[in-house]
């Protein structure tokens, strides 16, 4: 095991600075990030903006990541391996006593919806930034979250009212609910455990697959079978709400750009067909789950959304910052990283819901260390050259940067590619235009895969749903980078 106290590298304004938004009474003097990456990054900036420290874990291989340089102490947990450093609970648990850190930001992924993690910190006396151990349970098994948002009179996909122990069980319900049908982990997320299914004769293999995945991914093979919505859009409600029972809504985001594995590419807010009629039930209806199951923090009620009949059904609750936030923040003036300390300090928040505005139009989209010539296989290597774009309406949140290596061991993102608009039609030009601009030498990106996608007449005149990314991919085999 390492562990390793890198000093401060900048002083940052003291507990006795004023934070940025007057009124606010900060009760934390340091955090630490339990996290790496962009994601890290941008928590650090959120805590100096607060006039807190932060405190930055990072494994062998992270050690030149920018995340380290930022923050202001930084703490080795171990070598390359997610399992020896990011996702080693004891090492984490220790650097947080290490450095004295009064809180810790889970970012997203690794322990951020992990209950075990956040009941750890209460027992050594530091605050989890996020739900509580109770809402991370129910919010977290799908079977539990379905049941919440019934009881909250949201509307939900017709499925299993629980989980389905076998195969021969679930050949049964979906016979009950009609094919197509999808096989989901109860304990999934990521897109990893959920396989579709048209006939009864598929049942088997994929029912295997889909357990045998969720097993190896979360530690549980329960599943749920649930009708698939062919071809819907895939919607989600930002939320924000206190420690005090007060539930916010920030408009919506549309993240139905997504690979075959459910994984999303890209996304944008507000969604480009929802009337305000729809906006103002789905919002509600968001707002009604997390209210009943006593939510604080930010968080994502995500629905599946058919555009034709103007129908939704709640699909699952995120109890964390999402990777998209950032178009939200940008067409609500939010900053949503700054909202969750504020309210794990006790804060109320500061706005009711007719305070938010949604204004102008966002994207983002996911720039990845992947060769998308060879299936989108992992790219690693020293980067020669980084040239994000840097014009007016663009922001690059990242943690990479020329001359650092990137390694196998994480996720692949390497950027997140923010564009806001003034309406989406400008949006999407301000996207195609940094796309183009964005230099990245040394490794191989998902830029070029990028520009083509954003440049399809579809995409461009917001035709898509959860079908088009598959049915792009064709089209992009055949003719390739354009």
């Amino acid at each position: 095991m390492c562990m390793i106290l890198v000093p401060a590298r900048s002083r940052v304004p003291t507990q006795d600075t004023p934070p940025t938004s007057p009124g606010f009474q900060i009760i934390m003097k340091r955090i630490l990030i339990a996290n790496r990456g962009e994601i890290a990054c941008r928590v650090i900036r959120a805590c100096r903006e607060l006039g807190i420290e932060s405190v930055a874990v990072y494994s062998r291989a992270d050690k030149d990541s920018r995340h380290v340089h930022m923050a202001d102490q930084a703490i080795c947990i171990g070598e390359g391996s997610n399992a020896d450093s990011y996702l080693n609970l004891a090492n984490v648990l220790m650097a947080c006593e290490i450095s004295g850190a009064e809180a810790v930001h889970p970012g997203y992924g690794y322990f951020a919806e992990r209950a075990r993690f956040a009941e750890a910190l209460n027992e050594i006396g530091a605050k989890f930034i996020g739900p509580t151990v109770e809402v991370i349970n129910s919010m977290g098994d799908k079977a539990l979250a379905k049941q919440a948002a019934i009881d909250a009179g949201c509307p939900v996909v017709p499925g299993s009212p629980a989980v389905v122990p076998t195969e021969e069980e679930a050949l049964v319900e979906a016979n009950r609910i009609g094919f197509p049908v999808l096989l989901k982990a109860v304990a999934g997320g990521g897109g990893r455990g959920i396989r579709r299914v048209d006939t009864p004769e598929e049942i088997s293999k994929l029912w295997q697959t889909a357990q045998a995945e969720a097993q190896a991914s979360f530690g549980s093979g329960e599943m749920l079978v649930e009708k698939c919505v062919v071809e819907p859009r895939h919607v989600e409600i930002q939320i924000l709400a206190d420690e005090h029972g007060n539930v916010i809504h920030l408009g919506e985001r549309e993240c139905s750009i997504q690979n075959l594995r459910h994984q999303k590419l890209v996304e944008e807010a507000p969604s480009a067909v929802l009337s305000e009629k729809v906006r103002k039930a789905m919002g509600d209806a968001a707002v009604s789950v997390a209210k009943s199951v006593g939510y604080s923090s930010a968080g994502t009620v995500e629905f599946l959304y058919d555009d034709k009949t103007e129908e939704f059904y709640f699909l699952e609750m995120n109890t964390r910052i999402q990777v998209e936030h950032p178009v939200t923040e940008a067409i609500t003036g939010v900053d949503l990283v700054q909202q969750q300390i504020l309210v794990a300090c006790g804060e109320k928040l500061p706005w009711k819901q007719e305070d938010i505005n949604l204004s102008g139009h966002a994207i983002e989209a996911r720039v990845t260390a992947q060769n998308p010539a060879e299936d989108f296989a992992p790219s690693c290597g020293t980067i020669t050259r980084w040239n994000p774009p840097g014009f007016g309406g663009v922001r690059v949140d990242t943690y990479v940067y020329a001359g650092m290596d990137v390694t196998p061991f994480y996720d692949p993102m390497i950027a997140k590619l923010i564009v806001t608009g003034t309406d989406r039609a400008d949006a999407v030009k301000r996207l195609q235009i940094a796309l183009h601009e964005f230099d990245v030498q040394g490794i191989k990106t998902n830029i070029p895969f990028l520009r083509t996608l954003c440049a399809h007449k579809d995409y461009v005149s917001g035709d898509v749903n959860t079908a088009f990314v598959p049915k792009f991919m064709m089209e992009y085999k055949v003719n390739g980078d354009s």
